[in-house]
């Protein structure tokens, strides 16, 4: 199992995807399922951490006053 850092939030999740539909399968001996379990930890902990850096980055350029995303057409 590669574990190179993902480019992106978008290429992390794509790896995590394929992890999780190769272990739904239940096609991996035991060490790769081992290891494949550990590597999506990681992108997982990835993941999360752009998805926080990212509301971070949104409270900042909405003066740190986090608002509710209204879509047109919603009230």
């Amino acid at each position: 199992m590669k574990k190179t850092t993902p480019k992106n939030f978008e290429d992390a999740l794509a790896q995590l995807e394929t992890i999780t539909e190769a272990m739904q399968r239940n096609d991996l001996p035991l060490e790769e399922a081992l290891a494949a379990y550990q590597r999506g930890q990681e992108l997982a902990q990835f993941c999360q951490q752009k998805l926080a850096e990212g509301e971070q980055e949104v409270q900042v350029l909405d003066g740190d006053d986090l608002k509710e995303l209204q879509l047109d057409g919603q009230e």
